[in-house]
């Protein structure tokens, strides 16, 4: 991992436009020439991410995707930043809107449901577990495909998720209401869940224990009816 020095740091950062930010600094750039630059800090003296840092965990998953056929950010780079305790990552973001966005400007057709649900199924199948999926991290792109952003909290296993890990990750979307309402339509899973079980390509018996392992979750948090 290369260090920028104060300087170096200042030069890129320049005339950059705050995208996000709390009350430690600044969490996302965009940067003159387009690229974004996310800084990650270190939020405990003592964790993983004093061996690991967050920001080298995001430039080893955007490698991974990539190499696995998903699409998400490109040219990503990796920086120490000692003057301002962070780790940055500059990357070139992925063209396309948001699920979310296409949620807020009133698009968000039947076709999304499937289109996510069946992504969803692929993730899971290529042994993916994004803790951090929502509609706001996954991207339509002008060619019509889902991809990933934000991809630092993410675990890739060597094949496909067993069934309760995937139920478990359905948690993550349906923490956001709108969220909700656009993939369960009058509280109604089947078509979400008819378009995930498609996607999985697997066998008949295999597809009911999936199903059934969905079903109770979406159920279990009082999301959807039947």
């Amino acid at each position: 991992m290369k260090t920028l020095s104060k300087e170096k740091y200042l030069a890129l950062r320049e005339g950059a436009e705050v995208l996000a930010a709390d009350g430690h600094g600044d969490k996302v750039l965009k940067l003159n020439d387009g690229r974004i630059m996310k800084l990650f800090r270190r939020k405990r003296l003592f964790s993983s991410a004093l061996i690991y840092p967050y920001g080298k965990r995001f430039f080893d998953n955007v490698k991974h995707l990539t190499k696995l056929g998903i699409q998400t950010v490109s040219k990503a780079a990796v920086y120490r930043v000692p003057t301002i305790s962070r780790v940055a990552v500059v990357y070139q973001p992925l063209p396309g809107d948001s699920l979310d966005d296409l949620i807020n400007n009133q698009q968000f057709q039947e076709k999304h449901i499937q289109q996510f649900a069946a992504f969803l199924a692929k993730l899971h199948k290529l042994g993916i577990y994004f803790r951090s999926i929502h509609l706001g991290n996954v991207i339509l792109t002008p060619e019509n495909k889902l991809g990933l952003i934000d991809v630092s909290d993410m675990k890739i296993y060597r094949k496909t998720l067993p069934a309760g890990l995937c139920a478990r990750n359905l948690q993550h979307f349906c923490r956001y209401p709108a969220h909700v309402a656009a993939l369960f339509p009058n509280a109604q899973s089947k078509l979400f869940v008819d378009s995930y079980i498609n996607a999985l390509n697997i066998k008949e018996k295999k597809k009911i224990h999936y199903r059934s392992a969905l079903e109770k979750q979406l159920k279990r948090n009082n999301l959807v009816g039947n």
